[in-house]
């Protein structure tokens, strides 16, 4: 619970310092919260660290596409800030630190996300100031992986901190998600209910595929051992 409460402090500063700084404050930005994240990620598992790396660039894939390329929502300074890949891999890590500060309750953390989920999408399409079409197609996706998954309770806790997250940073200006999805017309949040939902696929990308990078990883740099010399003659 400590590391996911200092984790998400950090990111919350984060976000509040950014709307105040111009480019090269971003890059600064950037550059701490890489430093922050390798110093966070350090004690884990090398497991745990693959999963950050593939959450990070699946993350960032998702930002380039939805930001800067589709327009569904803009940074303040209508660019994808420096801080942004590092703080995807942090959130990450502090969605799994909640869980697991939480694994006696995790039957109430999952029925906490799903209600949470379910209740944002309703009054996105009821009485939000902004209809929420577009954000509501994303919750069945959660509740679906809150009841079936195995790692729901992982995917409750990073859904929590994403939620909270998103709120946060609409509400300060560190992002804005358009009133419709560009193209199509659909009306959508700021933030969207179903958002949050959608970074459980940042967490199912993570989970199946930091297996396979850490079996690439081992193919490629195999570890090299000395030879032992011999102590003594025959």
């Amino acid at each position: 619970m400590i590391r996911a409460a200092v984790i998400a402090s950090y990111l919350a500063a984060l976000l509040a310092v950014d709307t105040q700084v111009d480019l090269h404050g971003q890059l600064a930005l950037g550059a701490l919260t890489w430093i922050v994240l390798i110093v966070a990620a350090w004690p884990l598992a090398a497991e745990r660290r693959a999963q950050v790396a593939v959450v990070i660039c699946a993350a960032t894939v998702a930002e380039l596409t939805g930001s800067i390329l589709w327009g569904v929502y803009s940074y303040r300074l209508h660019n994808l800030p420096t801080f942004v890949p590092p703080a995807h891999g942090l959130v990450f890590m502090a969605g799994l630190a909640l869980s697991e500060g939480l694994r006696r309750h995790s039957r109430a953390l999952v029925l906490t996300a799903g209600g949470a989920a379910t209740l944002w999408g309703v009054l996105g399409l009821t009485v939000l100031p902004r209809l929420d079409a577009a954000g509501a197609l994303g919750v069945p996706l959660l509740l679906a992986f809150l009841w079936r998954s195995r790692a729901r309770a992982a995917y409750a806790g990073v859904f929590l901190v994403v939620a909270v997250l998103e709120l946060y940073g609409t509400a300060i200006g560190t992002w804005r998600w358009a009133e419709k999805l560009p193209g199509l017309g659909i009306p959508d949040g700021n933030p969207p209910s179903g958002v949050a939902s959608g970074y459980v696929w940042f967490d199912v990308m993570a989970i199946v595929l930091a297996p396979r990078l850490l079996a690439f990883v081992g193919r490629t740099w195999p570890p090299r051992h000395r030879p032992v010399s011999g102590t003594g003659h025959g």
